[in-house]
């Protein structure tokens, strides 16, 4: 486990990485976390059982790891699931995957809400910028990689994994529904490697979890949101 500092006023914020056969990438992610200036953070590193060598890298920085496994799992959302577990209670949780980086992160004075979303820097060619309320309603309008969540109001493990492409999109969707303070803050900036389980859309399961969360009046809205931004 590495605390970066003693700076027991500062919010702890846990980065969790998931990875399989994540080859080079992974050291990248890894350089990343360990040179970030944040006063406090720890780092979890759940590896799926990789055969690429990836435990022999993660073992080299054992000692600066909150906690570490490799072994099988059952996706990558069990996989985000045994991390969450795994993070300190009073934390603030972010996902990064192998390949991924955080810019940025706010000053801890301005991690005051439930949820702190950002902007995401997706390869070279797009910007994402985190947006709730209705639009979150209908399509997943947060990014993991610039997603900072208080474990506390949600202690369990938090995606369904009847969803294997967008439990992310179901577990933001239950965080509005349930009134928790989101706030937006382009202070917090990642940067995402292209690719990765949802980088396809996939419409109908999509729908379905915004079926499970807000029923068939926001799927009918969300049709025609996805048809809008030729989502089809």
């Amino acid at each position: 486990m590495k605390i970066y500092s003693s700076d027991i006023q500062s919010p702890l914020i846990t980065v969790i990485t998931v990875c399989r056969n994540p080859g080079p990438a992974l050291q990248n992610t890894i350089n990343n976390v360990l040179a970030l200036s944040y006063p406090r953070i720890e780092f979890i590193i759940i590896d799926g059982g990789s055969s690429d060598g990836t435990a022999s890298v993660i073992k080299k920085y054992a000692e600066q790891l909150k906690y570490w496994v490799s072994e099988p799992d059952n996706g990558i959302y069990d996989a985000m699931n045994k991390g969450w577990v795994k993070a300190d209670e009073n934390s603030y949780i972010i996902y990064l995957g192998a390949g991924d980086m955080l810019s940025n992160l706010p000053a801890p004075g301005a991690i005051n809400a439930d949820v702190i979303a950002g902007e995401v820097q997706i390869g070279t060619k797009f910007l994402f910028k985190s947006k709730t309320g209705l639009r979150l309603k209908l399509g997943n309008t947060l990014h993991h990689q610039a997603l900072l969540i208080k474990k506390s109001i949600h202690p369990s493990a938090p995606f369904d994994t009847m969803f294997p492409t967008y439990a992310d999109f179901d577990f933001n969707q239950r965080l509005l529904r349930s009134g928790v303070s989101i706030s937006i803050d382009p202070g917090l900036k990642a940067y995402a490697a292209e690719g990765g389980v949802s980088s396809s859309f996939n419409r109908k399961e999509s729908l379905s979890v915004v079926a499970h969360n807000f029923g068939w009046f926001y799927v009918t809205l969300a049709m025609i949101y996805y048809s809008l931004r030729h989502e089809i």
